[in-house]
């Protein structure tokens, strides 16, 4: 069951099932897509649509367009695409779940790794995170919540995972405004964000990762 909402447009739907459907052995390489206006009746939606789609498939590599001849399966993989790209494809299970994988560890490297200039930054977003919770400010709670686990991320030392984390957090930031109709999940984990904080400080590895598995169990969505 997805946990959030994902409100991706129908020219990047179409592509995911496109993908979905290479991915799953009905067309191959070299294969040719049915023309535009068989894909317009297959997927229910405007000529458009259907170029967007196959204009981002074809830029991740996957299809090769002819002129005058067609559409054809180039790869069924996509090695040229963007890891940023892939993420929007990601289906909404899936992205949560190496969100929850990155952040556990991140949360046990930061614990071993954090200098008292990282704990500052952890401590100034998540008391915006609070602040911003209590006045009911919706775009601003995400803001700082994002802010403070990519301030953990920075923590670890790790640059791969900071990195990661960024790129998830961008898509992350998304659902959530659409997930989310108010402040009160973000009030009511917040005893847990306090108590990851406190586990960074004292450098208590094991204790971070427990925490974090706390904060993104399905629970406290």
């Amino acid at each position: 069951m997805d946990v959030f909402i994902n409100k991706r447009s129908l020219a990047e739907q179409v592509a995911g099932k496109l993908q979905e459907q290479v991915s799953l052995g009905q067309y191959k390489a070299n294969d040719k897509l049915p023309i535009e206006p068989e894909l317009m009746k297959i997927f229910g939606v405007g000529r458009s649509t259907v170029r967007e789609a196959i204009k981002i498939l074809a830029n991740s590599g996957l299809l090769r367009v002819q002129q005058g001849a067609g559409t054809f399966v180039e790869s069924v993989t996509t090695p040229k695409e963007p890891f940023d790209q892939r993420l929007k494809r990601a289906s909404n299970t899936d992205l949560n779940e190496v969100r929850e994988l990155i952040e556990v560890k991140i949360a046990e490297k930061a614990a071993i790794n954090r200098t008292d200039k990282d704990i500052a930054q952890m401590e100034k977003h998540l008391s915006d995170r609070k602040l911003a919770a209590g006045a009911g400010l919706m775009q601003e709670c995400i803001e700082a919540d994002i802010n403070f686990h990519i301030a953990i991320a920075e923590a670890s030392k790790n640059e791969i995972f900071a990195d990661l984390y960024r790129s998830v957090a961008t898509h992350l930031k998304n659902w959530f405004l659409d997930f989310y109709s108010d402040t009160s999940a973000f009030e009511r984990t917040y005893h847990l964000h306090e108590e990851l904080l406190l586990n960074i400080k004292k450098q208590d590895a094991r204790g971070a990762w427990d925490t974090a598995a706390k904060i993104t169990a399905p629970k406290n969505y």
